[in-house]
């Protein structure tokens, strides 16, 4: 990888909406969706949704932090998705659709920390924050049917209402850290 880029890996719920989030994002050079934190190898979404792997729906966003930062991308993801609710963003619900982020290094790790306090202490929601924050294990790509899901399917009633109003709020609240 280019001396330059840098890997950040996240949960907000469903991949499709976090991955259709970042894609937009200036700096944000890849996204790939994904499944980590669980405990097999290899899984596949019919496993996932089990709940029985431990996995989340993540994805990996690979971005150029000369020109958007990890806190900035931290602050576009608690702001993208409910980080107070466990196992749940909306109607999707189970572990595999909890809040995380996945650090790879003790920078990110102190980042992540910093950005949930100062959120917490804006008071930006009424409830506790639950986004766990835990070192990035294995990270395993998921199906190809999953990978530009918002892309190939913006016409599709999930994403009409539930991804569009993620990407209705981040276009008001980040409109100059959008790619044109």
């Amino acid at each position: 990888m280019d001396a330059k880029k840098e890997i950040a890996v996240v949960a907000g719920g469903c991949f499709w909406c976090t991955e259709a989030v970042f894609q937009r994002v200036k700096g944000v050079e890849e996204v790939v969706s994904g499944y980590t934190g669980g405990n097999i190898k290899n899984p596949a979404y019919r496993e996932v949704t089990t709940q029985r792997t431990g996995h989340a729906e993540s994805i990996k966003i690979t971005f150029d932090p000369t020109i958007i930062s990890y806190k900035e991308l931290l602050a576009i993801f608690f702001t993208t998705h409910d980080p107070t609710t466990l196992n749940q963003q909306g109607a999707d619900k189970g572990t595999h659709y909890r809040s995380a982020i996945f650090y790879t290094n003790d920078e990110q790790k102190d980042i992540a920390h910093q950005v949930i306090e100062e959120f917490t202490a804006a008071k930006i929601y009424e409830n506790p924050i639950v986004t766990e924050v835990t070192p990035l294990g294995p990270f395993y790509v998921a199906e190809d049917y999953h990978q530009e899901y918002y892309n190939q399917n913006a016409e599709q009633g999930y994403c009409q209402f539930v991804i569009n109003p993620k990407l209705n709020k981040l276009r008001t609240i980040f409109a100059e850290q959008l790619k044109n």
